[in-house]
């Protein structure tokens, strides 16, 4: 979950570590380091953003080609700068950041320490520098062999980059289970956690596998081998991001950018995928697994966070359309417990990064059981899009923010365009249905684009509630998970404690906390169980509970009893979480700027939840 980026070549190092460290941010943010090397190693880190590494660096020398540099989120050790990265070993000659978790790092250090290792940090990061140094000396190896040996010892996961004194033409690169990816230029080499830091300088990358060990070396090529020392032959991919989409764009904070670039992002998510005039629903990426879907007895969505949100819109929408039966699992819980796997089950992988740890260990366990593993995934060249059998990218493009905004939408669409193209297959859904529902598909992208008008509304109520406690959202049926990623929004970057509950649940224990402190949110559209909810916005009001509603254009009804209303355009019920969530997301943002909060940094978050 934190950070990393290497440099060598014939540029100045600094400048492009320091701006990869910006790009990375996003993953962590207790402290940051640098190691440049001169004639020997200079090494600067300090607890606290990038921009205190900036502080803390002004007026040095820090010139040099060759370089390292790390942005950490905290596992190992609290974030202090003794904990921050890179980590030299005992000689000084060695520097290593890392990103991941040595989960047998204590075995390691009680054995090093018997030998008279010193250690100056709590990290498990530390443990692997000293360890790689002690074989070099002990076992008379070279960096490299040493490295090999170390890694075979090592339980856990890890992407690592060494420097080296003693080696100044030479970076090393290892990873497992931590995404890492190698920019190819002209006689330059350029690592990072994620291609961001890369893009500005070359499109050519190549996606580190499993238990592969990068050695670069200056104005040579690009050498791969395994720990277990076979030689690989680099497989060189193209870039599809632009800079532009790694900018504010005018933008105060990545999360507003990213929420207003939705109509965008749920349009390219469709393109190329939905021909409504044609009735044409196509999911290149599965097609080879089409029929397992169809035939499937049950199919399994599993995900963390913002993806089991979109994995329970999911189920709805193919329990209504497809009638396959849906189970909706929590990947941090599927892992650790005995599920039940049977022949003829599908399971789909939900993820943003597609590098989630819990989702990736789901998905080694799912598939040891024989299950066919298909994969929703934002992120070109991910780890989980390596490990699943077929899948299909968001297109979303980037997203910084830490809290996830289009990638909801973006993961929602795509498990409509599924559920429709089974259904249609199926013949769950009558021809003339099914092209009702393309062509109003269509629209959504428009009618996002109409509600993100609503800011200014958002922004008085935020005005009214944004000194609250707590806040509790409602919705039924397909709104339930909108509900749900309402509040998880909320408590993300305000820190106000906020809970999603189905409406109907109300009377079942969350009503006692209702009083005139209580800001109520309900997803109130004019579909489904519409006049069932009004109920349950009464039984709000009557123990004076305020309520915020999001009501279908021309809503009367809700209007009369609810304290605020946020009108949304109508379309089908199935489709409304594409619409209703957006409100939310703004709500949740303007209440978080105005309480004085980092929205795109909130605190003890990270964007790409990479350990466990």
């Amino acid at each position: 979950m934190c950070g990393i980026v290497g440099y060598i070549g014939h540029r100045q190092a600094f400048p492009i570590l320091i701006k990869g460290l910006h790009r990375l941010e996003y993953r962590g943010y207790d402290s940051a380091g640098i190691a440049i090397l001169q004639d020997k190693i200079k090494l600067y880190k300090t607890k606290g953003k990038v921009s205190d590494l900036e502080e803390l660096v002004k007026g040095e020398n820090l010139s040099g080609n060759i370089g390292i540099a790390h942005t950490r989120w905290a596992t190992h050790g609290e974030p202090n700068n003794e904990n921050a990265h890179p980590h030299l070993s005992p000689s000084g000659d060695l520097a290593l950041i890392h990103n991941g978790i040595i989960e047998n790092y204590a075995i390691l250090k009680k054995e090093l320490l018997k030998r008279g290792h010193v250690f100056l940090s709590d990290t498990d990061s530390e443990v692997l520098v000293h360890l790689i140094e002690d074989i070099m000396i002990n076992d008379k190896v070279t960096l490299v062999e040493a490295l090999q040996i170390a890694l075979g010892y090592v339980i856990g996961a890890y992407a690592i980059i060494i420097l080296s004194r003693n080696n100044p033409d030479l970076l090393l690169a290892a990873k497992k289970g931590s995404p890492l990816v190698i920019g190819i230029g002209k006689d330059e080499f350029f690592i990072a956690s994620d291609a961001t830091p890369i893009v500005e300088y070359t499109k050519d990358v190549v996606y580190l596998k499993e238990e592969e060990i990068a050695i670069l070396e200056r104005n040579k090529d690009l050498k791969l081998i395994t720990v277990s020392n076979q030689e690989k032959r680099p497989y060189i991919e193209q870039l599809e991001m632009s800079l532009s989409e790694l900018e504010k764009e005018g933008f105060p904070y990545f999360m507003l950018k990213e929420i207003y670039e939705q109509p965008r992002s749920i349009r390219d998510s469709m393109r190329g995928r939905l021909n409504a005039e044609k009735g044409i629903v196509s999911l290149g990426g599965i097609i080879d697994y089409e029929k397992n879907l169809v035939n499937a007895k049950r199919i399994l969505i599993i995900g963390c966070g913002t993806s089991w949100h979109a994995g329970l819109v999911g189920k709805y929408l193919l329990e209504d359309l497809a009638r396959i039966p849906v189970e909706v699992e929590y990947a941090s819980e599927f892992r650790y417990r005995n599920p039940v796997i049977c022949e003829g089950d599908v399971v789909i992988a939900v993820s943003q990064s597609g590098e989630t740890a819990d989702t990736s260990a789901a998905i080694e366990l799912a598939k040891s059981k024989g299950a066919i593993i298909l994969g929703i995934c934002n992120v070109v060249g991910s780890s989980i899009t390596r490990v699943t059998h077929a899948g299909t990218y968001t297109h979303a493009g980037p997203e910084i923010g830490v809290a996830s905004t289009k990638a909801f939408t973006a993961q929602v669409t795509i498990l409509t365009l599924l559920a429709l193209r089974l259904g249609y297959i199926r013949g769950t859904i009558q021809e003339s249905r099914y092209r009702q529902l393309l062509f109003e598909l269509e629209t959504i992208p428009e009618k996002v684009e109409q509600t993100l008008k609503t800011f200014d509304i958002i922004k008085n109520i935020s005005n009214i509630f944004k000194d609250s406690k707590n806040f509790i959202y409602l919705g039924r049926g397909y709104n339930f998970p909108v509900a749900l990623e309402g509040a998880l929004k909320l408590k993300e970057i305000s820190y106000i404690h906020a809970e999603g509950y189905p409406a109907a649940e109300m009377k079942h224990g969350p009503i006692a906390l209702i009083d005139e402190e209580m800001p109520v949110v309900v997803i109130a559209t004019n579909k489904g169980t519409y006049q069932k909810v009004l109920s349950n916005i009464a039984e709000v009001k009557s123990r004076k509970g305020k309520i915020i509603a999001i009501v279908t254009e021309g809503d009367v009804a809700v209007k009369k009893i609810a304290d605020f209303v946020i009108e949304i355009p109508e379309t089908e019920e199935m489709f409304v979480p594409l619409i209703a969530t957006i409100p939310l997301q703004l709500l949740s943002y303007q209440i978080a700027v105005i309480r004085g909060c980092n929205v795109d940094q909130p605190r003890n978050l990270a964007k790409s939840v990479t350990v466990e």
